[in-house]
């Protein structure tokens, strides 16, 4: 892997080519988290930031469905104590928590033969598992973006479910074109990863992490 983004960065660089993203916002220390957190609105998400810090989940860096003050100082301080010295500058995250309970994954991918790539799949526990996904060359069109979506083997996955909305396939094509135009307009990026691209109840998508590579 070469030079990453912070997940902040990473998330706001798409952000500024379309996809919608969650309110995180960044934070230095302890007591300011809280009090973002209270502007924010409980319940909230802390992460641990920094630019080489590319697999939070396994390194337990983030802590989700924080419901209080004293839950986010408490979370604050345990993931300030966490970073090693080989994370070199670090600070926090907070947003608030996004729910839903199907997730997609989105990205950019560099092939060494084709060059870039859009992907999208189905995600969350099971995104190993099924393998679902379906890729396009870059620059992409609308046609291109909903052929995408169609390949995908789990078309239940995208109805009506449990009560939720069917997924809003037309804002889910605008993030593959986003990512196309990111593609298109960042040179220097390698890959992105936006992971997990959460449906919310009304069936649109929000990505709430995301990481860009950058060329070497």
């Amino acid at each position: 892997m070469g030079e990453t983004l912070s997940e902040h960065n990473s998330l706001r660089m798409v952000a500024r080519h379309g996809v919608p993203v969650v309110d995180e916002r960044p934070v230095g220390e302890t007591e300011y988290a809280v009090a973002v957190a209270d502007e924010i609105g409980y319940p909230v998400v802390v992460k641990l930031n920094g630019d080489t810090i590319a697999h939070k989940t396994e390194r337990g860096l983030v802590h989700l469905g924080l419901a209080d003050a004293a839950a986010v100082r408490a979370a604050a301080t345990q993931l300030l104590a966490a970073a090693r010295p080989d994370d070199g500058p670090v600070g926090l995250v907070v947003a608030p928590m996004v729910t839903g309970t199907r997730e997609l994954i989105a990205g950019v991918h560099t092939d060494a033969q084709f060059g870039p790539c859009v992907m999208v799949g189905v995600g969350g526990v099971l995104t190993e598992a099924l393998g679902d996904v379906a890729f396009r060359l870059v620059p992409l069109t609308a046609d291109d973006a909903d052929d995408m979506l169609d390949e995908l083997r789990n078309q239940a996955l995208l109805g009506p479910l449990r009560g939720e909305h069917a997924v809003d396939r037309v804002a889910v094509r605008d993030v593959l074109l986003a990512l196309s135009r990111l593609a298109v307009a960042e040179r220097g990026v390698v890959a992105v990863d936006v992971n997990p691209l959460i449906i919310t109840p009304d069936g649109r998508p929000i990505a709430v992490d995301a990481l860009v590579e950058l060329s070497q």
